[in-house]
């Protein structure tokens, strides 16, 4: 009974520490003692990627105005050498001015070193955009979990995950990535089975 009450305990605290924002082309769920999301999802489209002309990437980070008071991080990155690393990419929201200023939000960033960010996380973004191209619609999930440390309010987290759907082949990827300074090797190496992230994270994809 008293180990029931434990773990109930936890979940709840569990639920009250993450929020879920929806957004136009994708949605977050936020955890606001870490300060970085846990979760965020969206659909790729081959539309959302064909417009003639492209959006200029602004590099404007700013508080995610549904929840102003936990994004307000700016300052909390400022010289710590880590990159505000996007979730939804702004390169997907490109042929779109609501979803490019939306991934800008600090709601939909992650605190990552430069080496993972620029590397293979750049280079699985572009693969995902070329299968989407390819095949239409994607389903895309990705997150961060654990802490290495913190920068000001902000939490680093020990590893970045991705899982993708493929709607026309029924084809599932995942990815699990440690957050730290080791050199691209190309994300193919970091490739696991979906339940590896589900037991990781404690989220169900399907």
């Amino acid at each position: 009974m008293v180990i029931l009450l434990v773990l109930l305990l936890s979940l709840n605290v569990s639920l009250q520490d993450t929020v879920t924002i929806h957004h136009k082309v994708y949605s977050t769920t936020f955890s606001k003692s870490n300060h970085y999301p846990v979760k965020v999802e969206w659909w790729l489209t081959r539309a959302m990627l064909s417009c003639s002309t492209k959006i200029k990437r602004s590099d404007k980070f700013i508080p995610d105005p549904k929840l102003p008071s936990k994004t307000n991080l700016q300052s909390d990155y400022d010289g710590s050498g880590f990159d505000r690393g996007h979730n939804f990419n702004a390169a997907d929201g490109a042929c779109d001015q609501t979803a490019m200023d939306e991934s800008f939000y600090f709601s939909n960033i992650t605190a990552q070193h430069p080496a993972l960010n620029r590397g293979d996380w750049k280079l699985l973004e572009s693969f995902i955009r070329e299968l989407a191209l390819k095949n239409d619609s994607i389903k895309v999930w990705c997150g961060s979990i654990g802490k290495i440390k913190k920068i000001g309010n902000v939490s680093v987290p020990s590893q970045c995950w991705k899982v993708i759907y493929i709607k026309k082949t029924k084809q599932w990827s995942a990815y699990l990535f440690n957050n730290n300074t080791s050199k691209a090797d190309g994300f193919i190496d970091n490739k696991v089975k979906k339940s590896d992230i589900e037991k990781l994270t404690g989220f169900k994809f399907k």
